[in-house]
């Protein structure tokens, strides 16, 4: 299916700049789209608020794909059709008795663009989404279809999961899951920025997956500890527990958070904070975000507390997560177990650009990758350059794709074409 009507993210800062836009309803259809494209870039959720997914050429919304998702129970996977949402494979998934480690904030984000932006959820010992990946089925260049699982290509998978799109449109994803769990959901509120900033480690643990959400001008944060049944926290407990629901933004009704006040409910809906079935804000923000060692928390903390009136008339809300360590090239967890800093903006790209600035001059220095997906102001060559592993995909990149098909602006200004 053709369409000529303008596309835009999800957040509504990013038109795609696209010559045509497709809908293809089976594979075959996909494969002749990408054989007669000189370039050619896939859609997800359109919830990235970089222009990752942007082109001048064609590109292909993968959400009218046919819908599949096959369990093997026997070897714990799942193969799923990349544009399906996370809140559909985890209903199947819960109707199994499995489940996935994790979950990232909003269910609504499709699984094929979460994973190839490096996108998560919290905790001390659970990494990005796309660790859970074990095969990828995508269109390569010419409309080649390309299998990749991590057992038969260990020298090339690790790049090809964050991959960013430039390898091709990603059709089905294969996951490793697990038997199902509970989890309940506390929120403490005034605890004191000072205390997580001294006793990050024991925060952080303190539960399966732990957020702190700060204005960074008020003295106290909220922390919200989802306590997975049958793993232990680190006992850390402080502040005040709320004893009716709370949303993240102080004063927004609850209606569109998941189940609070200790009630054990299924994984699914718990690791989320917001349910499937209401989309929060409705797009009216930007959102920047970056992955910082661990250890530099404190520091970290130190910084944008001291730019607190700066963020204030544009912020409105700033979350901490942790991500633990992983080993695929283009994660910005690669190689350090990390703390990220969340920013949601006030839907004004013009007020939020000089604070962003100010923001990323104090966290470069401790370390800071931005996300994939979010906004940053610094160049594509400053971020790869934060990259370990950036070469060796560069390489992918060039022989994988030698005529740049799934090339686009962004990639270009990260790996320069030869």
């Amino acid at each position: 299916m053709l369409t000529t009507r303008p596309a835009a993210n999800w957040a509504g800062n990013v038109v795609f700049q696209a010559a045509r836009v497709h809908r293809p309803t089976s594979l075959d259809e996909l494969r002749r789209i990408v054989a007669g494209a000189a370039r050619v870039k896939a859609l997800g959720s359109g919830h990235s608020f970089s222009a990752v997914a942007d082109t001048t050429g064609d590109l292909v919304r993968v959400d009218g794909l046919p819908r599949a998702i096959e369990i093997d129970p026997a070897n714990a996977t799942a193969a799923v059709s990349a544009g399906l949402p996370y809140a559909d494979v985890a209903a199947a998934l819960h109707r199994a008795g499995l489940a996935l480690p994790n979950m990232a904030s909003l269910p609504h984000i499709s699984v094929a663009g979460s994973c190839a932006t490096a996108t998560h959820g919290s905790g001390n010992a659970l990494r990005v989404l796309a660790s859970s990946v074990s095969a990828l089925q995508l269109v390569g260049p010419g409309g080649d279809l390309v299998e990749l699982s991590r057992d038969a290509d260990p020298g090339v998978f690790p790049g090809a999961v964050v991959a960013l799109g430039a390898l091709g449109v990603v059709t089905r994803i294969t996951l490793d899951v697990e038997p199902e769990f509970e989890v309940t959901q506390r929120v403490l509120l005034a605890v004191p920025l000072d205390e997580v900033a001294a006793r990050f480690e024991e925060v952080s643990g303190a539960a399966y997956s732990v957020s702190v959400f700060t204005d960074w001008r008020d003295p106290d944060a909220s922390v919200w500890l989802k306590h997975r049944a049958d793993r232990p926290g680190s006992g850390w407990e402080g502040g005040l527990a709320a004893d009716v629901p709370v949303h993240m933004v102080p004063g927004m009704p609850t209606d569109s958070c998941t189940g609070q006040l200790g009630v054990a409910g299924p994984w699914h809906e718990r690791l989320p904070h917001f349910r499937p079935g209401v989309v929060p804000g409705a797009g009216e923000e930007l959102q920047s975000e970056y992955f910082l060692p661990r250890e530099a928390a404190a520091s970290a903390f130190a910084a944008l507390r001291g730019l607190a009136d700066l963020l204030g008339p544009v912020l409105h809300i700033a979350e901490v997560r942790t991500v633990r360590a992983d080993e695929m090239w283009l994660s910005p967890a690669f190689g350090r177990d990390s703390v990220t800093l969340h920013f949601t903006w006030v839907r004004d790209t013009a007020a939020v650009a000089p604070v962003l600035a100010a923001v990323e001059d104090r966290l470069v220095p401790l370390g800071a990758r931005p996300h994939w997906g979010k906004l940053t102001a610094m160049t594509g060559k400053e971020i790869a350059a934060l990259y370990p592993r950036a070469d060796r995909f560069a390489a992918l990149l060039r022989d994988r794709d030698p005529d740049g098909t799934f090339r686009n602006a962004f990639l270009d200004g990260l790996f320069p074409p030869d």
